[in-house]
């Protein structure tokens, strides 16, 4: 279809209409969660199988959204989202930890958040490769985020004299595809560990990176 159906406006149930589209649009969300991110996945799901699951006719679903895809790019924002949410309420916490404890802190946060349900992992590195340049790039700006993130907290460490100066683009990009990679297999049943383990490897990764060999705190 074209465009979005126009929802219905005012009161019902003692519900008001915003109220009522966003317990419609969590309702699509929690089913395409289930859909996608287990089977039959996002490329076999169809309209009428997610408005079915969702409980709601599919005129309900063009009225929250345009296309499919729409719902699977709301769907990956809202689980970054909540991962991003739980690292940086972390982070508020580890103010003024040291690196090896902050990092960890951190890294327990979003490992923990992002791996509480497989269907979010699938979701955020699986289905939502290659369905269109939209989701790309939508997929390359969340990851970006991380990025981001990762090199405010190596130039932070710097500043304070706990990391080597130097340019953290190019390392914290590659961290960054070390850590998604690690957690998807991990969730997968390919990585023989404790989630805790494969958080202290991840802090291991991030401090080598942030003091090479021969690097001591206060030297150049």
């Amino acid at each position: 279809m074209g465009g979005r159906l126009r929802a219905p406006t005012g009161r019902y149930g003692g519900r008001s209409a915003e109220e009522r589209q966003a317990e419609r649009r969590r309702r699509f969300l929690d089913a395409a969660l289930r859909l996608f991110g287990d089977t039959p996945g996002y490329r076999g799901t169809t309209v009428a199988a997610l408005s079915q699951a969702a409980g709601l006719s599919t005129r309900q679903l063009y009225e929250e959204f345009r296309t499919l895809e729409d719902v699977l790019a709301a769907l990956h924002l809202q689980v970054n989202g909540r991962a991003e949410q739980a690292v940086l309420d972390a982070l508020a916490d580890a103010d003024g930890l040291p690196p090896a404890e902050r990092a960890t802190a951190l890294f327990r946060a979003y490992a923990r958040d992002i791996t509480c349900d497989p269907r979010r992992i699938r979701v955020a590195f699986v289905e939502i490769i290659g369905v269109s340049p939209r989701l790309e790039e939508q997929r390359l700006a969340r990851r970006a985020r991380r990025v981001d993130l990762i090199r405010a907290e190596a130039d932070a460490a710097v500043a304070r004299g706990e990391a080597a100066p130097r340019d953290y683009r190019l390392a914290a990009t590659a961290f960054i595809g070390s850590v998604n990679g690690l957690l998807h297999d991990w969730t997968a049943g390919w990585v023989d560990a404790t989630l805790d383990e494969v958080v202290d490897e991840l802090v291991r990764l991030l401090l080598g990176m942030l003091r090479p060999e021969g690097w001591r705190p206060g030297s150049p």
